[in-house]
């Protein structure tokens, strides 16, 4: 069954000025925006049914929408924990040295990729390019960048968000 969702008397507001800003007939270049507002309103990820009340807001194909959240690594398809680690693991980030921050953060969560903590504080994934190549290995937290980060560095970010 698809879970219901429809955005907030706030939320709408802002959906409608999103479509303000595009011409009449391209109004689905609104996607992202409205994907990204969709997946805040429900907790940080996207169900089944804010990607249909998406594509119905902007008159288009449900295919398209789960198309471009399921492309886009900012989007998140299923629950995550409180703190979502997202470890860059590209070459330049290879390079540096992410594949030992991976390792650091599987061991000190005691969690596989794509697993998330037993108390669902943590969850752990590799990305693709943050866009901070110059300055890896790089970790995403939520919305916070970590960069030049090495093992010792992460794991204190980790201690500190354990403790909140």
């Amino acid at each position: 069954m698809t879970q219901s969702f429809s955005f907030n008397a706030e939320n709408l507001k802002k959906a409608e000025g999103f479509l303000k800003k595009y011409p009449k007939g391209r109004e689905q270049s609104a996607l992202l925006s409205l994907l990204d507002l969709a997946q805040t309103q429900n907790g940080g990820w996207l169900c089944e049914g804010a990607m249909a009340y998406v594509a119905d807001f902007l008159k288009i194909h449900p295919m398209r929408v789960l198309e471009v959240a399921s492309f886009y690594s900012l989007f998140h398809l299923k629950p995550h924990g409180k703190y979502h680690i997202q470890v860059c693991t590209t070459p330049p980030c290879s390079l540096s040295g992410s594949d030992q921050l991976l390792w650091s953060c599987k061991k000190w969560l005691g969690i596989g990729v794509g697993e998330t903590t037993a108390d669902g504080k943590f969850s752990l994934i590799e990305t693709q390019c943050l866009g901070a190549c110059t300055k890896g290995p790089v970790v995403r937290i939520n919305q916070d960048m970590y960069e030049n980060q090495t093992q010792e560095t992460l794991v204190e970010v980790l201690q500190t968000l354990a403790e909140r």
